[in-house]
C-alpha cells in the first residue's frame, strides 16, 4: 500500500514538474515575442523615419515626396489595428517610388546621397528579416498553445493568442539589385 502510494506521488511530482517545465518554455517564448515585436517596430520606424527624410530632402521630384512621404507618415502614426495596412501602403508607396532607377540614381547624386541611399536600402531591408523572427517566435508559441496540456492546465495563464505580423514587405527591386552588387 505505502509503495503505491510512493509510485503515486513521485508520478504526481513528474507530471507536476513537466507541466512547470512547459509553462516555463512558453513563458521564454511568449519573452521571445515581445523581443521580437520590439526589434521589429523599431525596423519599421526606421524605414519610415529614412524614407520620410527622403521625402522632404528635396531630391525627388515633387509627386514622388508627396507619396512617399504621406506614406511614411501614416505608418508612423499608424494605430495598432492599422498598424499592417499602414506598413504595406509604404512598402508600395517605396517600390512605386523606386520603380525607375533614376530616381534612385537622384538620390545618390545629391549631396549625402549616397549614405541616404545606403541607409534606405538597409532600413528596407532589414524589415522582413525582423518580420520573419517575429512571425517565427509567433508560431512556435502557437504551435505549443495548441498542445491539449496547456488548453487544459491554462498554462498560458492570461497572455494574449500571439498573433503574426502579416504585411507587403518587398523591397524596391531597384535597393534589392543594389545591395547584392
Amino acid at each position: 500500500m505505502t509503495a503505491t502510494l510512493i509510485w503515486i506521488l513521485v508520478l504526481l511530482v513528474a507530471i507536476g514538474l513537466y507541466l512547470s517545465w512547459t509553462a516555463g518554455r512558453l513563458d521564454r517564448l511568449h519573452a521571445r515575442i515581445d523581443a521580437a515585436r520590439a526589434a521589429l517596430d523599431a525596423q519599421l520606424l526606421r524605414r519610415a523615419s529614412v524614407a520620410q527624410e527622403l521625402a522632404t530632402s528635396g531630391v525627388l521630384d515633387p509627386a514622388a515626396s508627396i507619396v512617399l512621404y504621406e506614406a511614411a507618415h501614416a505608418a508612423r502614426q499608424a494605430e495598432e489595428e492599422q498598424r499592417e495596412v499602414a506598413e504595406s501602403d509604404l512598402s508600395q508607396a517605396l517600390r512605386a517610388v523606386f520603380a525607375d532607377v533614376q530616381q534612385l540614381e537622384a538620390v545618390r547624386e545629391a549631396p549625402g546621397g549616397e549614405a541616404a541611399a545606403h541607409e534606405l536600402t538597409e532600413a528596407v531591408l532589414r524589415v522582413p528579416m525582423a518580420r520573419r523572427f517575429h512571425n517565427d517566435a509567433v508560431g512556435g508559441a502557437r504551435r505549443l498553445r495548441e498542445h491539449r496540456k496547456v488548453r487544459w492546465f491554462r498554462l498560458a495563464g492570461h497572455a494574449p493568442f500571439p498573433m503574426a505580423f502579416e504585411m507587403d514587405d518587398e523591397p524596391p527591386a531597384v535597393l534589392i539589385g543594389r545591395s547584392r552588387s
